[in-house]
């Protein structure tokens, strides 16, 4: 599918900014320009993005309730009550409730944590879970990741004497729940300078406040943002603020000392031989994690994430490899099944704003995979529904700049459940109420959805000549990282390039492009890849003039120009 290519310039008072910056980048002009499209405005700021430091972390007692969630914490452990640490099963809850454990296991053994099933319990708090706490003798719950609107559950525990302290990032509704304190950096008539942490982040910011009330110094709590690192990507939370210091100290860790199940993990996808990025997390540390709750239990995330012995974490993770390649083959073949039905009513859905597909066989763990293949290729919000335990279950997802889940959020008298973000949402109704749901959400999308957010953008930070890309320029641009919505891998486009000569199609059936290339500014060659380009090689090969947009990858061993790659998004033949 081809994008419709975006660039927008620079405001005039934007202008002003860039030659202020440019006086401190002086031999890098487009480092200027990426810097003011991401709200730098002075030069003191730009090295604070430069060099993200912990010190410029917000005071967690800023966040509502946070006084209250600490002081109930504290009479817990004076009281030396029984707590369970309880979370979601993806990778935010389940690297949220490692966290929370671990470290409050240096000074609390009294504790035990607990993910739900997907396919016996689903998602969030649950009756039985209350009853299995309080026959244990649990008397205080932290959530993680979940729980925000979980009203009749937790009035449900106050009959049994078990408090909650809710740490969740999803959107609340008008009704909250009646716990002892609720961190939520989304909650109406809340000024948390960073609203849009993780659960993972939440957690990590209500142990801090801990930390900080009983006096306890030291660095385990910092040596455990690899955690939120990992669930900041996943969970693919804006990279911005204090997520981006967190995010960059935890990728530090990372690629030094991680945690043990890191570690393991990390090894098992063979990433222990280079610096491990952002992408590394989405595409290949994240989806590992994750499988463990979609195809087996959470559970076994968590003992990973918290086991102290490297044989025993290793084995774990290979186990966890396995539900990761399982998982791959039903995604495949979902996806195909899927797409094999919207293809025989292709006509109909032509028509249509929005997808709503349902199968009641399909695995409940796939389907919001499925669900973001679906909005990839069709370029529609969608909703993917199986049946699980007596309802329809299923995820959405959306196209950028489209708030799904105010689109769910119309039709919630239909719901028995939902909840989510603008762009991902989880829901359960019954069965009967597909069709008026489907219904529904396809009106809502129509009268709501641009035209513009039907078809691909693709965006474009700045404009390039070849000669640009100096050692120097390469440099500023790795400060950029760590990458991630609100501070996205610029986009580049330089015009006119040829082929070197050299270029060739490579894969299996010649799919693909490598590319050799030069352009009228500078004698440098070059490399690049266009995967699924092949329809271009004869005009490239013709060595005729073609517009190229691309980010730029680095050899990790390697820092001169001559060692970079060019991820070719698109191409257009030169007007």
């Amino acid at each position: 599918m081809i994008s419709k290519w975006n660039y927008l310039p620079l405001t005039t008072e934007e202008q002003k900014l860039e030659t202020e910056l440019a006086s401190k980048y002086a031999n890098c002009p487009p480092v200027s320009e990426l810097l003011v499209q991401r709200g730098i405005s002075s030069v003191d700021e730009a090295e604070r993005f430069f060099h993200p430091s912990l010190k410029d972390m917000h005071d967690p007692f800023l966040m509502p309730d946070m006084d209250k969630a600490v002081n109930r914490l504290n009479k817990a452990l004076g009281s030396k009550e029984k707590i369970l640490v309880f979370g979601d099963y993806d990778v935010d809850g389940t690297t949220s409730v490692a966290l929370v454990y671990k470290y409050l296991q240096n000074f609390y053994s009294n504790i035990e944590y607990y993910i739900p099933t997907r396919y016996d319990e689903g998602y969030g708090i649950s009756l039985r879970a209350i009853d299995e706490a309080h026959a244990s003798g649990v008397k205080l719950i932290i959530i993680l990741d979940c729980g925000i609107k979980a009203i009749e559950e937790i009035k449900y525990a106050a009959t049994l004497g078990i408090d909650f302290i809710i740490c969740d990032h999803h959107v609340p509704d008008d009704e909250l729940p009646p716990a002892a304190a609720i961190l939520n950096p989304k909650l109406e008539g809340s000024t948390y300078p960073c609203p849009h942490l993780s659960g993972c982040g939440v957690g990590f910011k209500f142990m801090q406040a801990f930390a900080k009330s009983n006096g306890i110094t030291g660095n385990e709590l910092d040596n455990m943002l690899d955690l939120v690192a990992v669930s900041i990507a996943a969970d693919i939370v804006p990279m911005v603020g204090e997520n981006r210091i967190m995010a960059f100290w935890g990728l530090k860790r990372l690629n030094t000392n991680p945690n043990v199940g890191l570690r393991a993990i990390i090894k098992i996808c063979q990433l222990g031989n280079r610096e491990i990025t952002i992408s590394d997390v989405i595409f290949k540390i994240g989806p590992r994690i994750n499988a463990s709750g979609r195809m087996q239990s959470g559970r076994e995330a968590v003992e990973l994430l918290v086991s102290r012995d490297f044989s025993d974490a290793y084995q774990r993770a290979k186990n966890i490899d396995q539900y990761n390649k399982d998982r791959k083959e039903l995604d495949k073949r979902i996806t195909e099944e899927a797409n094999a039905i919207l293809e025989r009513h292709n006509e109909r859905l032509n028509d249509k704003k929005s997808i709503v597909i349902y199968n009641k066989d399909w695995h409940k763990g796939i389907i919001g995979i499925v669900a973001s293949r679906l909005t990839e290729l069709y370029y529609k919000p969608a909703v993917v529904l199986t049946l699980s335990n007596g309802l329809a279950t299923g995820s959405s997802r959306s196209v950028q700049g489209f708030d799904v889940y105010s689109a769910i959020d119309a039709s919630r008298d239909l719901l028995e459940n939902f909840g989510g973000h603008t762009y991902a949402v989880g829901l359960s109704l019954k069965e009967e109420n597909i069709p008026e749901f489907t219904r529904r959400f396809e009106e809502y999308v129509a009268e709501n959805i641009l035209p513009s957010q039907l078809t691909p953008q693709l965006d474009i930070d700045a404009f390039l000549t070849f000669s640009e890309i100096t050692p120097e320029f390469l440099s500023l641009l790795r400060r950029f990282n760590p990458f991630g919505p609100g501070n996205q891998k610029p986009v580049f486009c330089s015009r006119g390039v040829m082929d070197f000569g050299t270029s060739k199609l490579v894969g299996k059936h010649l799919e693909h492009i490598k590319l050799e290339l030069v352009d009228n500014t500078s004698g440098k060659v070059f490399n690049g890849i266009a995967f699924n380009m092949g329809e271009f090689f004869e005009h490239i090969h013709a060595r005729k003039p073609f517009d190229i947009c691309y980010t730029i990858e680095e050899n990790k061993h390697q820092s001169s120009a001559g060692h970079i790659q060019l991820q070719v998004k698109e191409i257009r033949v030169s007007s």
